[in-house]
């Protein structure tokens, strides 16, 4: 049961509950989920049980349906302290209100049934939610993406200046990361399946007992169980757990959405201290509370914040997944609890801020035009050689004249602070006369395919994703702080 109100901020609250990631999320991860839906199985089992000729009566499961939500949270954690056994004590708690029932509650089960279905169940409404929100980033990237398809800027290896691209081009690249992301969601959902019923090391031996050795009817129960969960397949073995491999397939998941986002956010910091582009700011938001001028990119700095959390976590499921002796120990519980839901949590806190930067980014094309003029002159040498040549001039010597003139220009900048004057020098020198250099600085003539890519981008790799998911409503999440 939640605290009094007023004592509530004489404890711990954890941030991605209480200031990043949606309602929606969090009430996935509660405490009232997961034991309602430990109720929802039990109620499967017994309903597969009785169709399967075990004397299990209508009665039982009437009464079993009427409590699945009504949980007396402080009655279980009187039988827990009791008994230091979280699915027993539900057992207890469900039974208390199920007083026909209790006989045949968890009937044939062993705890994994409730804890590893259930996580099965979240994990999947849990993805589906990170791909409703993650395809909502990406359409608001690819919008975006054509507005500025063919808007020049500079472009970057190594932080350095290097060919430019467009800005439409650059808003690919982050939306590209992302739909391999989205792939790869769409992949791992394909592939859950449910434990159903395994038994308590995996060989059901408890459910063959039941069934006095009729092996086809626990192969029944196994499907009927995992339909009512709304799965289609079972894993074809286990032990007593689902492969902890799953677990450590989805933080993969979710690590490669914070890897994605990261790159983007750090890029727009970058582009923010160049003032290229800013996030949203609004009227009343403070940068710093002590420098009032200031514009943060405070966003994207959260985004990256919370990003390195979820990286972080990554490496959890896969120790977990190593140190699983035999059919299974323990050690993975507590980690787990804490891990599955913090990374979803993180994960949607991400997306939701990402979407809110992605649909409100602002270019100040003056500066974008402004740094790239600026680099130009230098990107603009080998053209202006080669016409000189066509011109009748000599290739090598006209490469010494450039790399000298490029020298003394770069001497100015750097040396002099003044301004880049290799095109005034290139003009003066007679080895360039009848050139019509001014013709060259088109920036327009330095972007390839640019344009054309972000054209090819959103009808080959974005329009498909549109089409699977035309009615996403992802981004509708407002940040809280």
């Amino acid at each position: 049961m939640s605290p009094p109100a007023e004592s509530r901020f004489d404890e711990y609250d954890n941030p991605l509950i209480a200031r990043y990631a949606s309602r929606e999320m969090s009430r996935l991860w509660s405490p009232q989920r997961k034991f309602s839906t430990w109720r929802r199985l039990w109620l499967a089992l017994a309903e597969s049980e009785q169709q399967l000729g075990l004397p299990i009566t209508d009665q039982q499961l009437d009464e079993l349906r009427a409590h699945l939500d009504d949980i007396d949270f402080s009655a279980a954690a009187t039988h827990e302290r009791r008994l230091r056994h979280d699915v027993m004590a539900h057992v207890h708690t469900f039974g208390d209100v199920c007083p026909s029932a209790r006989g045949i509650i968890h009937w044939g089960a062993t705890s994994c049934f409730i804890t590893d279905n259930t996580d099965l169940i979240l994990l999947r409404e849990g993805l589906e939610m990170v791909r409703k929100r993650l395809v909502a980033v990406i359409n608001h990237l690819a919008d975006f993406a054509i507005r500025y398809r063919d808007t020049p800027c500079l472009a970057f290896t190594h932080l350095q200046p290097a060919q430019p691209t467009t800005v439409g081009k650059r808003a690919c690249l982050w939306a590209y990361d992302l739909t391999l992301d989205l792939t790869e969601i769409e992949h791992r959902l394909k592939q859950l399946a449910a434990r159903s019923v395994k038994g308590t090391t995996g060989t059901q031996a408890s459910f063959l007992e039941l069934f006095q050795g009729d092996h086809s009817r626990v192969v029944q129960l196994e499907q009927l169980v995992a339909k009512k969960l709304g799965f289609e397949n079972t894993y074809a073995v286990t032990g007593q757990t689902y492969p902890r491999k799953i677990d450590a397939q989805v933080l993969d998941v979710l690590s490669g959405i914070a890897q994605s986002a990261h790159k983007t956010a750090t890029d727009l910091r970058l582009l923010a201290h160049l003032r290229e582009i800013d996030e949203p700011f609004e009227k009343d938001q403070i940068g710093s509370s002590a420098m009032a001028y200031k514009r943060n990119p405070m966003r994207s700095e959260r985004i990256c914040a919370l990003a390195r959390f979820v990286i972080s976590l990554q490496s959890s499921p896969a120790q977990t997944l190593a140190t699983q002796w035999m059919e299974r120990t323990l050690d993975d519980s507590a980690n787990r609890r804490l891990v599955l839901p913090q990374a979803f949590l993180a994960i949607d806190a991400i997306l939701i801020i990402y979407a809110n930067i992605a649909r409100g980014l602002f270019v100040y094309p003056q500066v974008v035009d402004r740094r790239l003029r600026e680099e130009l002159p230098f990107m603009a040498t080998e053209n202006i050689m080669m016409a000189a040549v066509a011109n009748g001039g000599d290739r090598q010597v006209l490469h010494e004249r450039i790399r000298q003139h490029s020298l003394a220009a770069t001497q100015a900048i750097k040396g002099e602070g003044k301004p880049n004057d290799l095109i005034e020098r290139l003009k003066l020198d007679p080895a360039f006369a009848g050139i019509n250099i001014h013709e060259m600085l088109n920036p327009a003539q330095f972007v390839g395919r640019a344009p054309q890519q972000v054209d090819e981008f959103i009808a080959d790799v974005i329009q498909p994703i549109r089409d699977r998911y035309p009615d996403t409503d992802g981004d509708q999440e407002e940040l809280r702080v």
